[in-house]
């Protein structure tokens, strides 16, 4: 993971949707400026939000790991707007943010246009740039923990509990797949990324953009990696 070397590749530089795999630069961003104990107000923009979601209510109050963790863990779409919103005031503001980040880490051939990974004109990117944005955030340990935990509970300021269980159906099955994350849209189809641990006790990230079947696929790289 830290070497950068890559091992295998099919079309990694074609750029393509990334549905929610675009949150592991949302919580790059948050993780960067905010501190896990800081509470958000959640504000009306969660309204209608599509997809994932942990219904969110305006005016109640996560804290920021909550909120990433929701986000991380369950995809939520609702966290991820909650987080830009409270981030940068808008979510225009943030989408800005984004880019220019993924400009400083060297993403060449990565756009966002929001902070969720819904289908856009301009929100795409290359398993490679993922690859590479990954292997940067899993620097934090706060993101790290997130994409490899089971499931949580979040609780709110005034005490409501929801619960969370992570999206990546291998974290809960396969011995080798030790964090990741998932996407899934019209235009993306399946998207998955996963850390994978091989036989060498070396850890690999593996990038799964536009699969019709990305357990199967991802299944057989994790054999391949074990073996």
């Amino acid at each position: 993971r830290e070497s950068g070397q890559s091992l295998f590749a099919k079309e990694a530089r074609i750029p393509r949707p990334m549905a929610s795999l675009t949150k592991i630069m949302t919580a790059l961003l948050v993780a960067e400026h905010h501190t896990m104990e800081e509470w958000v107000t959640i504000p009306p923009e969660v309204y209608g939000v599509s997809g994932e979601s942990i219904h969110l209510e305006p005016g109640e109050q996560f804290t920021v790991g909550d909120l990433l963790s929701a986000m991380l863990i369950g995809s939520a779409n609702d966290a991820a707007i909650a987080l830009a919103m409270y981030h940068s005031g808008s979510l225009e503001a943030f989408v800005a943010a984004m880019n220019v980040r993924a400009r400083e880490l060297g993403l060449l051939h990565t756009s966002y246009q929001n902070p969720v990974g819904f289908d856009a004109e301009m929100q795409w990117s290359t398993p490679q740039d993922i690859a590479w944005l990954t292997m940067f955030a899993l620097r934090s340990g706060e993101i790290r923990q997130r994409m490899g935990m089971r499931g949580t509970i979040l609780k709110s300021r005034s005490g409501n509990t929801v619960t969370v269980t992570h999206t990546h159906a291998l974290l809960h099955a396969e011995s080798g797949v030790i964090a990741g994350k998932t996407g899934t849209t019209p235009g993306a189809r399946q998207c998955l990324l996963s850390v994978v641990t091989g036989s060498d006790n070396r850890e690999y990230i593996v990038v799964l953009l536009r699969s019709l079947n990305r357990y199967g696929d991802m299944r057989a790289i994790v054999q391949a990696l074990a073996s």
